[in-house]
């Protein structure tokens, strides 16, 4: 399998919720061709917070385009 330079989703870890969420990325993630599953690279292990995975489109509208 042959996986694409460019990641298809970002990684996120989510501390807090709603108004209070703050996201930081943490990695990138690669779809599967068939689309059941992903190949990721993570710079960073979470102790807390839940790891949220985001298409790259959804994770720009989410964080603003530009912003990491």
């Amino acid at each position: 399998m042959n996986t694409p330079t460019i990641p298809t989703h970002h990684v996120f870890v989510v501390d807090d919720e709603g108004t209070n969420a703050f996201w930081t990325k943490i990695g990138a993630a690669w779809q599967h061709a068939d689309g059941k599953g992903f190949n990721m690279t993570l710079n960073a292990i979470p102790l807390d917070g839940r790891v949220v995975v985001r298409s790259v489109k959804a994770a720009e509208e989410r964080t603003g385009k530009g912003r990491k």
